[in-house]
């Protein structure tokens, strides 16, 4: 025979101790995260005396380690950090109940360098233990800011007066691309950027240009000069003789319109390469 249930006013009794020690939130399916985090918050006492909190000494163990951090940013600048730090230092924001440190460190072993951890794809970050989609998401909306940042130094500037800043802002947005991107800037005739426009996207190591689509997109921009751009996903800048022979062709089919090419860079992650500095323009 079963046990008679128990009476109505214990099973309340029951429940509202379960509510009580936060046993009763987490049976219901809320989320263990928060079920532990108000846990942590609660200071427990056995017999009087104050129960040691792991949970709480752990957390103020990563509250002194960032404000240390933060002080030494603080007070010196980026120079007194190291590249994983810096990283550690942004994830405090993103990832804030979590010792950043072992993360940010992942990153680098896998991605090599900071420029390489904010340019790649966010399915690859998230193959990083500790790193969601959110995060993953945080991580590209810094580096398409740090990318809109560089464009604007661009804006109603003469850009063959600016190719320091061309190189940066183009090298930002598209040396870790996996795949090779074709990308025209379009100038006006005092050499002011008009547009910059991705014209394609191909493999990881060939991308289809038609030089006929070029010209036509420029004369639509009124553009009286271009400059043309595309990335190498090996990483070595060095141009191939399909590359050589398709901006001859762009370039002849430019000038009988009075369109000047006046260099095509070639993006890798190590650096670039100019084929106009090679003399083959």
């Amino acid at each position: 025979m079963g046990k008679d249930p128990a009476p109505k006013d214990e099973q309340s009794a029951s429940e509202e101790a379960q509510s009580a020690t936060g046993y009763g939130s987490l049976l219901l399916g809320d989320d263990e995260r928060g079920h532990f985090a108000e846990r942590s918050a609660r200071h427990g006492t056995i017999g009087g005396t104050r129960a040691a909190a792991p949970a709480d000494v752990e957390t103020a163990h990563y509250h002194g380690h960032r404000e240390r951090l933060r002080s030494r940013f603080r007070e010196h600048g980026e120079a007194a950090l190291a590249d994983y730090e810096m990283l550690e230092l942004l994830l405090f924001r993103l990832i804030p109940r979590r010792d950043t440190k072992p993360i940010a460190k992942a990153l680098l072993d896998r991605f090599g360098t900071l420029s390489g951890v904010l340019g790649a794809p966010p399915a690859l970050l998230q193959e990083v233990k500790g790193i969601g989609e959110a995060v993953a998401l945080d991580l590209k909306l810094i580096s398409t800011v740090s990318q809109r940042m560089l464009k604007s130094e661009l804006r109603n500037k003469q850009v063959l007066g600016s190719w320091t800043s061309v190189i940066n802002y183009c090298h930002a947005a598209m040396a870790h691309e996996s795949r090779e991107q074709f990308r025209i800037l379009f100038l006006d005739k005092r050499n002011v950027l008009i547009a910059d426009e991705v014209q394609g996207r191909g493999t990881v190591d060939h991308t289809p240009v038609y030089p006929r689509e070029v010209v036509k997109r420029a004369l639509e921009l009124s553009a009286t000069a271009i400059i043309l751009v595309h990335n190498h996903p090996s990483g070595d800048p060095t141009p191939s003789r399909a590359d050589i022979e398709m901006t001859k062709t762009i370039v002849e089919t430019a000038r009988p319109l009075g369109i000047v090419v006046h260099d095509h860079i070639i993006i890798g992650r190590e650096g670039h390469t100019s084929l106009k500095g090679l003399r083959l323009i």
